[in-house]
C-alpha cells in the first residue's frame, strides 16, 4: 500500500479524526445515540437517601409491547420474564446491594423479528455508591458551526443533582436537577471556544458529599468549515485480496491537504496525500483482508480548519461473495395465476443483483445498484407450472475481480393448486409418560397464517395454532391415537394444504415401572392377609361361645393361625432375598434432564491468520430449540439468530479488533427454558488464537490420564506445557477442535499445574495464549463401581434405558454424570445389607439425552474413581451408513475381515454392531467419513448379521440410522445355493425353459451342471440359465453351485437336484393327446360308478320298508348282505340287524 503518514502535527490531525458534529456522527469514541429499537433500563429504590439498600431494576420498550423480557447480568447470567400479558415495561427486583450482585447489567426485549438491542450499561459497584452515568451527545440543527449541541447524561435514578464538568475547569460549567433520570445539557452557538473534554458526574440531592463515578469523557472539536468531498473507488468497492484498488477523494477548493480514515481502527488507518488540484488518490497495491471497513475522507487548510467528512464508502476485501438470501412474498407457495414478488438481498451494498432459475444459464431478471438502493423486487407476473423451480440471487459486477463464487442460499418456489403437506413431529417423544403430556409440532419452511390438528379417531375434534404447537394430555387414556394436520398460508385464506403423514400416539393414562407395579401387589397381599386373619379371630371367637369347644380345637386352630403368619414371613424373606422388598429394593431413579447446554466454536477461511475473518457457531443437540443468544461479556453486546435445520447458527465477526475481545458464552432458547451457558471461548487480541480450555478426569494412582485441550478451532496443533517447564512435555499436530495427551501411569513426579496452547498448522506458527492453569493431584479413592446399561447403548428416540452402578461396599451414595455434568444421584439405604446399587432410569429417551455416561460412589469424605464410561448414543438423526466387508461377505476360518463404514459426515465417531450382542462390539473415530473395523483371526461365533452406526461427539451423541445389515460367514464351504425352474419343469412344444440359481452371497459366480456330462455346462454372473429340449436333450437332473469372486478356488456345496421332464418335438404333442384321452376315460368311468351308486341308493330306503311290512327274513337277509357288498368292512345299524340282535350268515341266491 503506497500511502503517505502525517509528519508534523500528526497529533493535531489525530485528534481531528475525533470530531463530533452537530449531524450527530460519532466515529467509535463515545457512546452511540439511542437506537429506535433499544430499551430503557432505570432503578427504583423506596430508600431515597441510601438506594442500594432495596434496588429494582425496571426496562421498559420505546414503542411497543412485548411478551418476553431479558435481564442480563456481566458474561452469562440471564433473568427471564414473561408477564402475564403484553406491556410496556417490566420489573426486576435486586434487594439489597451486595458484592454478589454488583456488575454490569443490561436488559432486551422481544420484538416480532427477534431480540432487540440491549438496554445501555447500568454499572451497579459497591454498596455506599451511586451508579456510573452514561454520557453522550445529541445534535439538533445543519452540520454548520455555530449549531446547537445538546450532551445528554443518565444517571440511572430520580431526584439526582447533575453536574458538567470541563477539562482545565475546577467549578462545573453548567448544572440541572431534572425531575427525570437524564439531564440534557445545551451548547448553543458551537465555537472554537467550546471545544474541549467533557465529564458528568451525579449525586443525592440531600447528600451533596456523596458523589458518583465520572462518567467516560467526551471530546468536542469544531469542524465543518468547508464543504463535503466525494469518495470514490477504483474500480469498484468489491476486491479480492491481492488486487490493488485506488480511493479518490474529490472536493470543490484547489490546494487542500486530504486526508482518509478507517473507522474500524482510527489510529493505525490514518492516511494523508498531497493533492492533484482539488483531489487526491490514496492507492492500495495489494489489498489485504484488514484493508476492508468504512473509509471516509476529508480535506484541510493549512490552519487545520476541516471539512465536512465525505459520505461512508463500505469497501469489500473477500476471496469468496458472501451469500445472498432470497425472500417471497406474500409466500413461495403460490397459486396458477397469482403474482409473487422475488426479494433478494446481500451483505454488500452497492452491487447489481440478478435473479438465476436452476437448470437456465441465462439470468431470468436484472436490477442494478440504483434499484437494489430503492429497495426494488424481482416480480413474476402470473406464474404458471413452468415458473415452479429453484431460484437463488447472484451479485452483478460491472468490473472485473477474482473474486470467487459460492453457493448461494436458495429459494423453492412451488406453483400448486393447493399447498404442500406439512411435517409433524412429537416432543419429547410418542409414548405418554406418567403424568406428562407431549407437545405435537407442525411445520412447514415458510411463513404460515394458521395450522390445524386433527384426530383421525374422532373427525369433528380439531385445534387450531398460530406458531404450530399443540399440546396433547393423556387424561383417563383419552390422548392415544393417530393425528394429522394441516396449515393455510395469508395469501390464501380460504385454502388448506394437504395433511401431513399420520403420527400415531402411544401409551395409557399412566406409564407404570415394574417396581411400581410389585409395590402395589405387596401392598395389597399384606392387606389381604389381615383381613383374612381378622376373620380368622372373630370366627374363633364366635365358635368359643356358640360351642364351647375343648381346647385341643383351640389348639389347632392357634397352630393354623401361626403356620399363617410363617407363610407370610417366608414369602416376604424370599421377596427380600431376590431384593424386591421395600428395605432391600433398588429403587428406579428417573433422570430429569436439563436443558441441554450448546456448542460454541469458530471457523475462518484464513486458516494461517484466522483472525483476519471469523465467524462463531453455535449448535444445540436438541431438535426443539427456537432461537440461540450470544453473549459478550463486559461491552454490553447481544446477538440473537434463529435456528437453523441443522439446530445451529452463526454470528460473524469478520476481522478482529480491539472491540471484539473478550469472553463470549451463548445459550439456546426452547419454549420457556434457557440452556446452560456453553464453555466460554475468550478472546485475548487481534491477532492471537482463542485462549483454550483445559480439562481431565480426577487422577489415580497407576492409572492411564487424558488430559483434554479443546481449541476452538479446527485443524490446529495443540502443545501440552507443565508448571517450571519451558518447552511443551507433548505436542499433537492438527486432530479437529480439541485434542487429548495422555500420561500412561499416573505418579506423584507427575502432580502439578497444567496448560495447554493451540497454534496453527503451518510455521511460523502463530499462539495462543496459554489456558487457565489445571492442578493435578492424587488422592486416595475407592475403586471404580460397575457401570452398564441393561439394554443395547445404541438405541432409538422413545426407547426406555436403565443404568445400573453397583459397587460391593455397603450404604454408598451414587451419582450419574454425562459428559462430565452431575444428572442424577441416589442416596444410600442403611436398610440394605450387602453390596450397594442405584438403578438410573431414562423412561423416552429424547435426541438430547446421548452422551458420555459414568458414575462415582461416595461415603461421607472418599470417593471412588470413576467407572468405565457407557456411550450412549440415540440414533435416527443422520442418514444411514453403508457396511461393506473387504475382501469379501464370507472369511475362511482363522482369517482376518475388514469392515468398513462409509457414513455421510467427516469427523464422526463409528459403532459395529453384532445381532445377538448386547453392546457395540467396536468403536472407532475418524477424521474423514468412514471407519474400518477389524474382525481378527475369524471363527465360527464370529458368523452373524453386522451393522454399524455413526454419532458425534459433542452433541449429545446424536447418531445415524443403522445401516443395512450385512451377513458374514466363516466357513471353507460356503452353503449351497437353491435351484428353480421358470415357468415350469415340464417342458412344452418349441418353449425353454430358464433355471434359477440363487445364493445368500453377492459377488459370486453361477456355474450349472447337468448329469452325464462331465463338463459344466453353463456359466452365470446372474445365475440365470437357459434349457432348450432340441432333440430331448434337455430333460434329466441339474444342479448349480458358485465360486466366490475373494476366493476364485473355493466353491460352494451343490444345490438340491431339480428334474426337467418331457420330449422333444412330435413326441411331445402326442403325449400331451394320449394324457388327454386317458384323463377323458378315467373321468367317465368316475361319472357312471356316481350313477349306478346314486339309483341304489334310491332303492335302499323301499326295501327297508318293505321287509318291516312282510317281516320277511329273505329280504332281511337279502337287504343286509346287499349292505355289506356296498360298504365293505364297515358295520350296518339298519333297524333289521338290531331287531335281530346277531348277524345272519347264510347264502343267498341270486
Amino acid at each position: 500500500m503506497t500511502l503517505d503518514r502525517p509528519g508534523e502535527g500528526a497529533t493535531m490531525l489525530r485528534t481531528f479524526t475525533l470530531l463530533l458534529f452537530c449531524a450527530g456522527l460519532s466515529l467509535g469514541v463515545t457512546p452511540m445515540a439511542v437506537m429506535p429499537s433499544q430499551p430503557e433500563l432505570w432503578i427504583e429504590s423506596n430508600y431515597p437517601q441510601a438506594p442500594w439498600e432495596n434496588i429494582t431494576l425496571w426496562c421498559k420498550s420505546p414503542s411497543q409491547i412485548s411478551s418476553k423480557f431479558l435481564l442480563l447480568k456481566d458474561k452469562t447470567q440471564m433473568t427471564w420474564i414473561r408477564p402475564s400479558r403484553k406491556t410496556f415495561q417490566v420489573s426486576f427486583p435486586i434487594g439489597a446491594l451486595t458484592q454478589a450482585n454488583t456488575g454490569l447489567y443490561r436488559c432486551c426485549y422481544w420484538k416480532e423479528t427477534g431480540w432487540s438491542e440491549p438496554s445501555k450499561v447500568l454499572e451497579l459497584e459497591a454498596p455506599g455508591q451511586l451508579p456510573k452515568p452514561v454520557f453522550w451527545i445529541q445534535t439538533e440543527t445543519s452540520p454548520l458551526p455555530g449549531c446547537n449541541v445538546n450532551i445528554l447524561c443518565h444517571g440511572w435514578l430520580q431526584d439526582l443533582v447533575f453536574m458538567l464538568f470541563k477539562e482545565g475547569y475546577a467549578e462545573p460549567v453548567d448544572y440541572q436537577v431534572p425531575t427525570g433520570r437524564v439531564a440534557i445539557f445545551s451548547i448553543a452557538n458551537m465555537t472554537p471556544e467550546s471545544e474541549g473534554v467533557y465529564i458528568c458526574r451525579t449525586h443525592i440531592q440531600m447528600l451533596p458529599t456523596l458523589w458518583s463515578e465520572p462518567s467516560n469523557p467526551l471530546k468536542l472539536i469544531v469542524a465543518g468549515l468547508y464543504p463535503k468531498p466525494t469518495l470514490t473507488a477504483y474500480p469498484g468497492p468489491i476486491m479480492a485480496p491481492g488486487e490493488s484498488l485506488n480511493l479518490r477523494c474529490q472536493g470543490p477548493i484547489y490546494g487542500m491537504t486530504f486526508a482518509l480514515i478507517r473507522l474500524e481502527d482510527l489510529e493505525k488507518s490514518f492516511y494523508l496525500k498531497r493533492p492533484i488540484k482539488n483531489e487526491a488518490y490514496f492507492f492500495f497495491r495489494a489489498l489485504k483482508i484488514h484493508d476492508a471497513g468504512h473509509y471516509l475522507c476529508f480535506y484541510y487548510d493549512g490552519s487545520y480548519r476541516g471539512s465536512l467528512l465525505s459520505d461512508i464508502l463500505k469497501i469489500w476485501v473477500t476471496d469468496t461473495f458472501p451469500k445472498t438470501w432470497l425472500l417471497a412474498q406474500p409466500s413461495p407457495v403460490v397459486q396458477m395465476g397469482q403474482n409473487v414478488s422475488l426479494w433478494c438481498r446481500g451483505p454488500v451494498d452497492g452491487v447489481g443483483l440478478a435473479l438465476y432459475k436452476k437448470g437456465e444459464d441465462k439470468p431470468r431478471q436484472l436490477l442494478d445498484t440504483t434499484s437494489v438502493y430503492d429497495d426494488t423486487s424481482f416480480f413474476l407476473n402470473n406464474v404458471t407450472s413452468s415458473d415452479a423451480g429453484i431460484y437463488s440471487c447472484h451479485y452483478l459486477l460491472s468490473w472485473k475481480t477474482s473474486i470467487r463464487t459460492t453457493s448461494h442460499n436458495t429459494m423453492g418456489l412451488v406453483v400448486v393448486d393447493k399447498p404442500p403437506k406439512p411435517s409433524l413431529s412429537a416432543w419429547p417423544s410418542t409414548v405418554f409418560k406418567l403424568g406428562k403430556a407431549i407437545t405435537l409440532q407442525c411445520r412447514v419452511p415458510h411463513p404460515v397464517l394458521e395450522f390445524c390438528l386433527e384426530w383421525e379417531e374422532r373427525a369433528t375434534s380439531q385445534k387450531f395454532s398460530v406458531d404450530g404447537d399443540f399440546i396433547i394430555s393423556n387424561v383417563e387414556g383419552k390422548g392415544t391415537g393417530t393425528y394429522s394436520c394441516s396449515y393455510r398460508i395469508e395469501a390464501h385464506p380460504n385454502i388448506w394444504s394437504h395433511r401431513s403423514e399420520p403420527l400415531k400416539l402411544m401409551g395409557p393414562a399412566g406409564f407404570l415401572t415394574w417396581s411400581h407395579i410389585l409395590n402395589e401387589t405387596i401392598r395389597l397381599f399384606l392387606i389381604i392377609q389381615l383381613v383374612a386373619l381378622l376373620f380368622v379371630v372373630l370366627w374363633i371367637r364366635w365358635k368359643c361361645r356358640r360351642l364351647r369347644i375343648r381346647e385341643a380345637w383351640l389348639l389347632g386352630t392357634a397352630q393354623g393361625v401361626t403356620m399363617l403368619f410363617i407363610l407370610t414371613a417366608l414369602l416376604c424373606c424370599a421377596i427380600s432375598f431376590a431384593g424386591l422388598c421395600t428395605g432391600v429394593l433398588t429403587e428406579e431413579t428417573e433422570i430429569i434432564m436439563p436443558t441441554p447446554k450448546p456448542e460454541l466454536w469458530a471457523e475462518t477461511n484464513f486458516p494461517l491468520a484466522p483472525w483476519k475473518n471469523l465467524t462463531l457457531w453455535c449448535r444445540s443437540p436438541s431438535g426443539s430449540t427456537k432461537e440461540f443468544v450470544l453473549l459478550k461479556d463486559g461491552t454490553g453486546w447481544i446477538a440473537t439468530r434463529p435456528a437453523s435445520e441443522q439446530v445451529r447458527a452463526a454470528f460473524p465477526l469478520g476481522a478482529l479488533t480491539q472491540t471484539h475481545t473478550g469472553s463470549y458464552h451463548c445459550h439456546s432458547w426452547e419454549e420457556m427454558a434457557v440452556s446452560e451457558p456453553s464453555e466460554a471461548l475468550e478472546l485475548v487480541g487481534t491477532d492471537i488464537l482463542p485462549k483454550p480450555v483445559i480439562s481431565a478426569s480426577p487422577p489415580i494412582r497407576g492409572k492411564e490420564l487424558q488430559i483434554r485441550c479443546k481449541g476452538w478451532l479446527a485443524g490446529m496443533g495443540f502443545a501440552l506445557y507443565k508448571e517450571g517447564m519451558q518447552e511443551p512435555i507433548q505436542q499433537l499436530g492438527a486432530v479437529g477442535r480439541e485434542a487429548f495427551f495422555t500420561i500412561q501411569r499416573m505418579e506423584d513426579k507427575d502432580e502439578g499445574n497444567y496448560s495447554c496452547r493451540t497454534h496453527t498448522e503451518k510455521r511460523p506458527f502463530k499462539w495462543s495464549e496459554p489456558s487457565e492453569p489445571l492442578e493435578l493431584v492424587i488422592k486416595e479413592m475407592y475403586p471404580k463401581p460397575f457401570f452398564e446399561t441393561w439394554t443395547s447403548p445404541v438405541v432409538t428416540p422413545g426407547s426406555r434405558v436403565t443404568f445400573n452402578c453397583s459397587t460391593p461396599q455397603q450404604h454408598m451414595s451414587f451419582i450419574l454424570y454425562k459428559d462430565g455434568s452431575e444428572v442424577a444421584s441416589s442416596d444410600s439405604s442403611w436398610a440394605s445389607l450387602g453390596a450397594s446399587a442405584a438403578h438410573f432410569l431414562i423412561i423416552s429417551v429424547g435426541i438430547g439425552d446421548g452422551g458420555n455416561y459414568s458414575c462415582r460412589y461416595y461415603d461421607f469424605a472418599i470417593w471412588s474413581e470413576p467407572s468405565d464410561p457407557v456411550e450412549l448414543v440415540v440414533t435416527e438423526f443422520y442418514p444411514k451408513p453403508t457396511l461393506l466387508a473387504h475382501p469379501g461377505p464370507v472369511v475362511l476360518p482363522g482369517k482376518n475381515v475388514t469392515l468398513r463404514c462409509q457414513g455421510a459426515f467427516e469427523g464422526m465417531r463409528f459403532a459395529l454392531l453384532q445381532e445377538g450382542t448386547p453392546g457395540p462390539l467396536q468403536f472407532r473415530s475418524a477424521s474423514g467419513n468412514s471407519a474400518d473395523f477389524l474382525l481378527h483371526t475369524v471363527g465360527a461365533e464370529d458368523s452373524g448379521n453386522y451393522s454399524c452406526v455413526y454419532f458425534e461427539t459433542t452433541m449429545s451423541n446424536r447418531g445415524s440410522y443403522l445401516s443395512k445389515p450385512l451377513m458374514i460367514w466363516v466357513t471353507d464351504k460356503p452353503p449351497k445355493p437353491s435351484l428353480s425352474a421358470s415357468p415350469s419343469t415340464v417342458f412344452k412344444l418349441g418353449k425353454d425353459i430358464t433355471l434359477q440359481c440363487r445364493g445368500p452371497l453377492p459377488g459370486v459366480e453361477f456355474v450349472l451342471e447337468h448329469d452325464g456330462e462331465e463338463a459344466p455346462q453353463q456359466f452365470s454372473e446372474d445365475g440365470d440359465f437357459v434349457i432348450n429340449n432340441v432333440e430331448g436333450k434337455g430333460i434329466g437332473n441339474y444342479s448349480c453351485s458358485y465360486r466366490l469372486q475373494a476366493y476364485p478356488d473355493i466353491w460352494s456345496e451343490p444345490s438340491d437336484t431339480l428334474e426337467l421332464v418331457g420330449a422333444a418335438g412330435p413326441a411331445a404333442q402326442e403325449c400331451t393327446v394320449g394324457n388327454i384321452v386317458r384323463s377323458t376315460l378315467i373321468v367317465v368311468v368316475v361319472v357312471a360308478l356316481g350313477v349306478v351308486l346314486a339309483i341304489e341308493w334310491k332303492k335302499w330306503p323301499r326295501l327297508r320298508t318293505r321287509g318291516s311290512e312282510t317281516d320277511g327274513r329273505d329280504q332281511t337277509i337279502a337287504l343286509e348282505e346287499c349292505n355289506q357288498e356296498g360298504d365293505l368292512g364297515t358295520s350296518t345299524d339298519s333297524p333289521s340287524s338290531v331287531s335281530q340282535g346277531t348277524s345272519v350268515e347264510q347264502p343267498v341266491p341270486i
